[in-house]
């Protein structure tokens, strides 16, 4: 029997992969969600701003003769015994096992009414009601989640501040050049940006009204989203034997241990390209990586060795990333023109183009991919 622990995007991927490669035994898969799998990037986008109703962010999940088991968890593994202890107090033995747990947000310390993260379906619509009733929002976090929010939030207008300790949006994911880019798009839209001051604490008397700040300023806040990232959720593994270093550590092949594979935003594993461990929180990933892990299962693996897409869409705006953005790489303009809003860059490190951003501009964006991994 093959037990698959998540049922998102990575572990639906790995199941179907598993009959389509030719797996005629039990299969079972394991979700915490009382949801069937469904995809995660509309919800702060299509699903929060009401243009989807939620059943559109349903994956197909036409898999054969599947167990499945929603609204459990996982809460413990014996790696030697293959075993998995569960939520009910049941528990599973299995032959092969599937880890796509995915990852759980962070969070800051409070039990206030009107305080929110973002990660799955429920989240965004008990969101999407406060929302929809309330004059000023203050998101904590301008990394990916936080600006798209910001977007959505503002369009419904919303009157929205973002708060972050770092100099400019999304600096963590492409460096200064384009978060001044991602700042001025959301000044032109009339959301406000705190940079480079982080949150004391949040206020409020049972629910939040205020969110002040490390500078002493008081943010007045009907309703608050908290996008400080995510942490993988391996809490469940503690005690299996398994390498937790970043999330579940792998090899190459996605294998953690005999039998074992993981796959998804929770899988960190060493890229043969790139020669160093990496852990990817992106959609395309989730899909390629839990094919890939399926196949290893079989004894049809081969090392995983991925070019990383994903891509943001806030206001009229979609910005498009392939390769990798270290701290250190230096973009330039390699088409179109940032003054039309139409341009791709490429970002050069150690001599090499590591990655290629496009905002507004997908055809020459995919193909300048091709020169990612070359001699600038």
């Amino acid at each position: 029997m093959i037990a698959v622990v998540g049922a998102s995007a990575a572990g639906l991927t790995a199941a179907q992969t598993l009959r389509r490669e030719g797996y005629t035994g039990p299969l079972t898969v394991i979700g915490d969600e009382q949801h069937m799998p469904y995809d995660r990037p509309p919800l702060s986008k299509q699903v929060l701003s009401g243009v989807w109703e939620p059943s559109k962010v349903s994956l197909p999940s036409t898999v054969e003769d599947v167990d499945w088991k929603l609204g459990v968890r996982a809460v413990g593994l014996d790696v030697g015994g293959r075993r998995l202890a569960l939520s009910t107090g049941d528990s599973l033995d299995y032959d092969k096992l599937v880890v796509a747990t995915g990852v759980s947000p962070r969070r800051l310390p409070s039990s206030l009414a009107g305080v929110h993260t973002l990660r799955t379906l429920d989240d965004a619509l008990a969101f999407k009601e406060e929302l929809a009733a309330a004059r000023s929002v203050v998101i904590v976090g301008a990394g990916f989640m936080g600006s798209e929010v910001a977007a959505v939030a503002s369009s419904l207008g919303a009157d929205v501040t973002v708060v972050d300790p770092l100099a400019a949006p999304m600096i963590r994911q492409f460096g200064p050049w384009l978060g001044d880019l991602v700042a001025k798009l959301h000044a032109d839209h009339g959301v406000r940006m705190r940079l480079g001051v982080g949150v004391s604490g949040l206020v409020g008397s049972g629910r939040v009204s205020a969110v002040e700040l490390a500078d002493g300023t008081s943010l007045p806040a009907d309703v608050v989203l908290v996008a400080i990232g995510s942490v993988p959720n391996t809490s469940w593994l503690a005690g299996s034997g398994l390498s937790l270093t970043d999330g579940v550590d792998c090899d190459s092949l996605c294998r953690a241990a005999p039998n074992v594979v993981a796959c998804g935003d929770v899988a960190s594993w060493t890229h043969p390209v790139q020669g160093r461990r990496i852990r990817v929180e992106h959609r395309m990933n989730a899909t390629e990586q839990g094919m890939a892990a399926a196949r290893t299962l079989l004894g049809k693996g081969s090392p995983y060795s991925p070019i990383p897409y994903f891509w943001t869409d806030q206001y009229d705006v979609k910005i498009q990333a392939y390769g990798t953005f270290p701290v250190d790489a230096v973009p330039s303009v390699a088409a179109g023109d940032v003054g039309t809003g139409r341009f791709a860059a490429v970002y050069v490190a150690d001599g090499r183009v590591t990655g290629v951003v496009g905002w507004n501009l997908p055809r020459e964006t995919r193909q300048l991919r091709a020169r990612i991994g070359e001699p600038a």
